[in-house]
């Protein structure tokens, strides 16, 4: 099968090693993780983690099932075929001079960007958007020489829908929903 980027959602308790186990989970498979965005949501004691991953749809499928049994993980999807709202944020530090500024300024315009910083010989550029969206911007900035670039990697949640992914009362009470049991035989 062939391999492609999924895009995982995990919502995992906010206590510290989660993150490490998570990654490690990933590392022991041979994945690589493209990205990874770690915050808050909409639980206190939860986080939520947006996974990038490249690889075939069984493999991850399996990972994924792997990931679910982690004891810190209340809940992980799989959203690639699902209908999302995904962005990502860029931070890029541009070379400018007096002469390249205005040419700079109406690129970063043309894509919805924002200057957030000026320097006698640079800008700084903040883009948010999809992947394609930052990519397009950081190549033609690239003609103007890029010193540095900040990326947060992708975010992503269902459009619309039934809102987050976790259930509201979960079975076994600590925050965790049971794992799903085969029936025998």
């Amino acid at each position: 099968m062939p391999a492609t980027k999924h895009t995982l959602v995990a919502l995992v308790e906010n206590k510290p090693g989660v993150l490490n186990r998570v990654a490690s989970l990933f590392r022991r498979r041979g994945f690589n993780i493209e990205s990874i965005a770690v915050g808050p949501c909409e639980t206190p004691q939860l986080s939520r983690m947006t996974i990038v991953v490249d690889g075939a749809t069984t493999m991850v499928e399996q990972v994924r099932k792997q990931l679910d049994k982690v004891i810190d993980v209340v809940r992980v999807s799989d959203i690639t075929d699902e209908e999302i709202v995904a962005r990502e944020l860029a931070l890029l530090k541009v070379k400018a001079t007096s002469a390249t500024r205005s040419e700079i300024i109406q690129i970063v315009d043309i894509f919805r960007a924002n200057i957030v910083d000026v320097a006698n010989d640079s800008v700084t550029v903040e883009v948010t958007g999809d992947e394609d969206k930052i990519n397009s911007l950081t190549n033609l900035l690239r003609g103007f020489g890029i010193k540095e670039v900040a990326r947060t990697g992708r975010i992503a949640m269902l459009r619309g829908g039934p809102g987050p992914i976790v259930p509201e009362a979960p079975a076994n009470g600590r925050g965790r929903r049971e794992p799903e049991r085969e029936a025998p035989g």
